[in-house]
């Protein structure tokens, strides 16, 4: 047997991959995390399979369906939230996989990070604007940030920033960037992002703890940071510029305009 981990998307339940939903529809065993991933997309199990919400368990009551899954050679859907390769907690379920030789791949999906980009209608990477994007998050309840990661040194770059997991530390988010991006740097709340109920609330660092807090917003909800977010003057990406040759297009002059 094989566990499939399945990345789900952000929320809107077509948002999903073939392959992934072709692996839940196949799969007799589908444990997903439910306080994140739609009901609709797990409704996809076939008739009959064992479908259990992770959200209340722990990493060894996971480990035992999986086990038990394994006894029976029965391949298990687990399936996570946006794209499991980021804040996705698969890691430790793999070591353990790995001590009791149980197979598994990883079937990607689509990020927070790039959901809200397509629902803002924008773009992360502008020319001599910003060229980075960086995905991080604060200290919380969870594990502490390594050295080097905190939000005071990685505002240096002045690149895209899309914050994870800290909607209930914008004050702290407003003090370590102020410094690097200014006071007046727009930034953008995407609460829940393409589900019915997603809002996005838009302020600058110096606004936006005091629109979320209006809003109410507690959990479940990126953080996005950077001038290309209100970015209107900026040049032409060269990548179709008619000057601009490459392998596929030759540069057209106005003696060769072919």
């Amino acid at each position: 047997m094989t566990v499939h981990f399945i990345g789900a998307g952000p929320g809107a339940a077509d948002l999903i991959t073939l392959r992934g939903l072709k692996l839940i529809q196949s799969c007799p065993v589908c444990l997903y995390a439910g306080s994140l991933v739609p009901e609709e997309i797990v409704k996809a199990a076939p008739a009959g399979a064992r479908v259990v919400d992770t959200a209340p368990l722990h990493l060894d009551e996971i480990i035992a369906e999986i086990e038990t899954a394994h006894a029976r050679g029965h391949n298990v859907a687990r399936v996570h939230s946006g794209d499991p390769s980021i804040y996705g907690a698969i890691a430790e379920q793999m070591r353990r996989l790995d001590k009791l030789g149980i197979d598994y791949d990883v079937t990607p999906g689509v990020p927070a990070f790039a959901a809200a980009a397509a629902v803002l209608k924008t773009e992360f990477t502008l020319p001599e604007i910003a060229q980075t994007v960086i995905l991080t998050r604060t200290t919380m309840q969870a594990s502490a940030m390594p050295p080097g990661e905190e939000l005071e040194e990685l505002g240096r770059s002045k690149a895209t920033l899309a914050i994870h997991l800290s909607i209930r530390n914008l004050g702290y988010v407003e003090r370590a960037l102020t410094p690097h991006y200014g006071a007046d740097c727009p930034v953008v709340v995407v609460y829940r992002v393409t589900w019915p109920d997603q809002k996005i609330i838009r302020g600058t660092l110096s606004t936006i703890a005091r629109l979320v807090r209006a809003a109410k917003l507690t959990r479940t909800a990126l953080i996005l940071v950077g001038h290309v977010l209100d970015a209107r003057e900026f040049r032409d990406s060269a990548l179709y510029d008619a000057g601009h040759e490459h392998v596929l297009r030759n540069r057209k002059t106005a003696k060769n305009p072919s």
